[in-house]
């Protein structure tokens, strides 16, 4: 396992970062707490989750219920200072006004809630799950501000922002003297390569940490699926997950033929030849991975010290359709 430092701080991340948001969702409580287990032992100190991940996604509730955080909350019991912890804020937690989005009120009652589902007095990294452009950004980042003052937070994030998002937000953090976003969690991987053109260059050169999610392209790239209209019955997009659909062009089936033939050439899934290039990018911090079986932490782990020579980088590059 790898270490890096998260942004321009002292703070020490393994380069594999779990992310949770199967817990309560997908699996229950002891497949969880098994995962989480796991990934500690594999030397993942990293653990990202969500105030909005939870039963409630898969439910005729239209917003989250918190389970995930509160699996986690008991299954850290005696070792909370073992990992850095990382959760959100910002996605509707109810059905009544103000339940949603970063005004004050609802960032300072849910980091509350967060603090009790979590079992822990802290939160290592704080991070605002989406942007609201109904909320001014320095109100947003006052109550963040205030929770980090309160000892309540360490640092603060952000999560589906874009660069001129961010830039914004740390001139309003400088002028005003307020905390700034540390690091950015956008969605990065083989089949979707947007970030390139101006996240991470701003990341890289302003020092914000990149926390990647989807680096298996919600499971486009794990190798399950094989062609169009070719669907495993026990699937996330058997079960209708339109965001793994939107991955079904035939330009993205004729990819993964190709990055299947490297990953074969190199003797290693293309699960883990998909999450390491996402690991040999230089802006990337760590990669969230999303673990619903415990072999999927085993099998990550396996690949995270792997450093790629230039010419695999170049043989990636060089595929065009």
């Amino acid at each position: 396992m790898q270490y890096k430092q998260l942004g321009r701080t002292g703070l020490q991340v393994s380069n594999l970062c779990l992310g949770t948001m199967a817990f309560g969702r997908w699996i229950d409580e002891k497949a969880s707490a098994d995962i989480l287990d796991t990934a500690i032992d594999q030397g993942i100190n990293f653990i990202d989750t969500a105030n909005y991940y939870g039963k409630g996604q898969d439910t005729e509730v239209p917003y989250g219920t918190g389970e995930s955080e509160e699996i986690i909350g008991r299954a850290l019991k005696g070792r909370r200072d073992d990992v850095v912890l990382a959760t959100k804020v910002g996605i509707r937690m109810g059905h009544k006004k103000n339940q949603s989005g970063l005004s004050r009120t609802h960032i300072m009652r849910e980091a509350e809630q967060s603090l009790k589902r979590l079992q822990t007095d802290y939160i290592d990294l704080y991070q605002v799950h989406i942007f609201d452009p109904n909320t001014p950004l320095d109100e947003t980042l006052r109550a963040l501000d205030d929770l980090v003052r309160q000892g309540k937070v360490r640092y603060i994030g952000c999560s589906n922002y874009a660069a001129w998002q961010i830039a914004k937000s740390h001139g309003i953090s400088e002028r005003l003297n307020l905390e700034k976003f540390i690091s950015v969690q956008p969605q990065y991987n083989l089949l979707s390569r947007e970030i390139e053109q101006e996240l991470l260059p701003f990341c890289e050169s302003e020092g914000v940490g990149v926390l990647t999610y989807s680096p298996m392209a919600r499971g486009m790239l794990s190798g399950k699926y094989k062609h169009m209209g070719d669907v495993p019955a026990d699937s996330r997009a058997a079960r209708g997950e339109k965001l793994i659909q939107n991955y079904f062009t035939e330009r993205n089936f004729e990819l993964v033929k190709q990055y299947q033939k490297i990953a074969d050439q190199q003797e290693v899934s293309l699960s883990q030849f998909a999450l390491s290039w996402v690991l040999n990018q230089p802006a990337v911090t760590s990669a969230i991975i999303g673990a619903s079986k415990a072999y999927h932490v085993t099998d990550a782990a396996e690949i995270s010290d792997w450093i790629w020579t230039d010419e695999l980088k170049q043989e990636v590059e060089n595929i065009q359709l």
